[in-house]
């Protein structure tokens, strides 16, 4: 039996047929009007054959790492270094024709499979970054340094693209606020404290792994935060642009849009999955809130407000 805290979706096939019949299968090429703010049941590479051309504003990638897992009965295996290549070669080939010429790229990896990820993005689009996020969990090694990061690379498929940096600045606090003619410079007073709103960089260390009692938590073994891809969102997307995820997993990517006024189109090949992503669609419906995004602002990690719990 789960705590009355614990929030984790784990709703099975059986339990779950209401929402399973809220995704939809594509069989042939299909129009945009059928396929936005959808979850498709298949397999990514034969479901993009059959997407419209150029649709994609944003796309947000999170593949297999190289590492073999069980997706709750759908198996990764891992695979020669070589045999990787291909497998990302090919999903990069089909998503290509999918995207605008003014489109973002985000793709995520560990750091064994950025090695071999990073070389193809390359090849094909226009590296601007590579963003390194600290995961809080991981277990330790007797014989190697914990794995604490994990990557996502930054590309764009033209020379025109956008990014928003005002809306991802981060609040932080301010240690040794200093005046100007007896004026806070470059920090404000709140009434929580003294805070500072500074441009992020490439490495960020205020993001919380989902954990039991947090409403977006699933039992997916590999889930991302909504706060993680909230950034992706506000950075390179405008309101009313389409976000595509051809490896949607327990559906954060289309939840974290939805709840930031952006269209949607996720691809998922397991039921389970589907079911938890629609699920969490239509909690988002009543609670919209991102864990750690409040108020326009992204504020660090543990930060305790006095006025609003985040």
């Amino acid at each position: 039996m789960k705590s009355a805290k614990n929030k984790t979706i784990d709703i099975s096939v059986a339990q779950g047929k209401k929402y399973l019949n809220r995704c939809i299968c594509i069989e042939e090429k299909t129009p945009l009007s059928k396929i936005i703010n959808k979850t498709i049941i298949g397999d990514s590479i034969d479901v993009m054959q059959k997407l419209p051309h150029a649709f994609v504003d944003l796309l947000i990638v999170d593949p297999p790492y190289n590492l073999s897992k069980d997706f709750h009965g759908n198996k990764f295996n891992k695979k020669t270094a070589d045999e990787y290549k291909k497998y990302t070669s090919k999903w990069i080939s089909k998503v290509i024709p999918l995207l605008k010429n003014n489109a973002s790229i985000y793709v995520c990896c560990d750091w064994i499979s950025s090695l071999i990820i990073g070389p193809i993005l390359e090849k094909n689009f226009n590296i601007l970054n590579r963003i390194t996020w600290q995961r809080e969990k991981g277990r330790g090694s007797s014989k190697n340094w914990k794995n604490g990061m994990e990557d996502i690379w930054f590309a764009t498929n033209g020379k025109s693209y956008t990014f928003n940096l005002e809306a991802v600045k981060i609040r932080r606090k301010v240690l040794a606020p200093y005046k100007q003619d007896g004026q806070p410079k470059d920090w404000e007073e709140t009434s929580d404290g003294r805070f500072r709103n500074t441009c992020p960089s490439n490495f960020w260390d205020d993001i919380s792994i989902p954990y039991w009692s947090m409403p977006e938590n699933t039992a997916h073994p590999t889930q991302k935060p909504e706060k993680l891809i909230a950034k992706l969102i506000l950075a390179s997307s405008k309101p009313g642009d389409i976000v595509f995820d051809p490896f949607l997993g327990s559906g954060t990517t289309s939840v974290t849009a939805k709840k930031l006024k952006r269209k949607y189109v996720g691809i998922e090949q397991n039921p389970t999955y589907c079911i938890w992503a629609e699920k969490r669609l239509e909690l988002a419906e009543k609670n919209p809130q991102i864990q750690g995004y409040s108020d326009g602002v992204f504020w660090e990690r543990n930060t305790i407000l006095r006025r609003k719990k985040l």
